[in-house]
Order: structure tokens, then sequence, then C-alpha cells
């Protein structure tokens, strides 16, 4: 029998909802107000993005990518999963991608963006990573410290900033910049898949 056959994937998840929705709330508690800061710069990145300042969008969005790294992953979501610090140093990477951007103006688009499609899907996820994030978890009953907001939660982030690279990017840091987005979101949503069935 070859190993890993008799696993299944609750086996990897080391907590149950209802610790996890404590943490987040544990969370929401600490940063608090800072939700009202991170969130005033998701929009002025998306308004900075629209209006082809690329550079800005970027610098702002790295600095947050590295708080959400260290704030969220290292300091708390490590106290429940072992692999809470290997994810914060890619959320750390990720931020050192977007200010690497930043300031040599690599991969970023030329002109304003245009309505084509990858702008106008782009500018949907944005607006939903960072404006209908928050009130996923209000609507569902739980508390205002557990609505997830851009800046200081992992998920709205990664899915804001997925958005904001397609407005933005192109090319190879294109490409580049959505590997650690999307492979979050995927293991996010594995997560709350597994805790929901448990």
């Amino acid at each position: 029998m070859s190993v890993g056959v008799g696993y299944q994937l609750q086996q990897f998840i080391p907590f149950s909802s209802e610790v996890y929705l404590r943490l987040l709330e544990r969370i929401g508690e600490t940063f608090w107000p800072w939700h009202i800061v991170t969130l005033a710069m998701g929009v002025a990145a998306v308004l900075l993005a629209l209006k082809n300042h690329g550079r800005a969008t970027c610098l702002l969005t790295g600095l947050l990518w590295v708080v959400v790294g260290y704030g969220f992953f290292i300091q708390y979501y490590a106290e429940l999963n072992w692999a809470g610090d290997y994810i914060g140093f890619a959320f750390i990477a990720q931020g050192a991608l977007l200010l690497f951007v930043s300031f040599s103006g690599t991969g970023l688009a030329k002109t304003a963006p245009a309505k084509r499609p990858s702008v106008i899907f782009g500018l949907i996820l944005t607006l939903i990573g960072l404006l209908g994030w928050p009130f996923i978890g209000l609507l569902t009953g739980n508390s205002s410290y557990q609505a997830a907001v851009f800046g200081i939660y992992a998920d709205p982030t990664a899915l804001t900033t997925l958005g904001l690279a397609l407005i933005m990017l192109r090319g190879w840091p294109l490409w580049l910049s959505v590997i650690i987005p999307l492979l979050w979101l995927l293991v996010s949503s594995l997560t709350w898949w597994v805790l929901q069935t448990l």
C-alpha cells in the first residue's frame, strides 16, 4: 500500500470551526480600529489602479501583504496550524514582489485600463474582496469582529490583490503575482469546506 492512501482532507485541518472563528474574532479585536485604515487603503489602491498609478497601488498592496503575512499568519494562524509560519513567509514574499514591481515599474500596464474582459473581471474580484467579503460573515450571523477586511485578513487580501493584478499588471509579473493569492484561496476554500463538514 502506498504512503498517504488512508488520509482524508479532514486530517490536515488541526482545528474545529469554532476554534477558527474564535481566532478570526481575536484578530479582529486586536487590530480594531485598523480595519477602517486598511479598508481606506484598499479603496485608494483601486482608484489608483484605475487611474494607471500602478506603482502606488503595488506599494500600498505590498505593504499590506507583509502585514497580513506577519500579523495574521505568523502571530495568530501559526498557533493553530504548523504551516502558519510558512504561509506567512509566502505572504511576505508576495508583498516583496509587489514592492519590487512598485519600485521598478516592471510589468505595469503602460496605459490606463481599458474595458477589456480581464480588467472588468479584475474590478469585479477587487470589489468583492474589498467591499463584499466583510459582509459575508455579518450575513451569516458572526460578530462584527469576525468581518474579514482587506489588509488584515488573508482571504479578502488575496481576492482583492488578484483583481488588482488583472487590472494593472502584464506579462510575467502578472503570472507570478497571482500564484500565491490563488494558492491561498484554494487552501482557504478547502479549509472552510472541511470545517463545515466536520
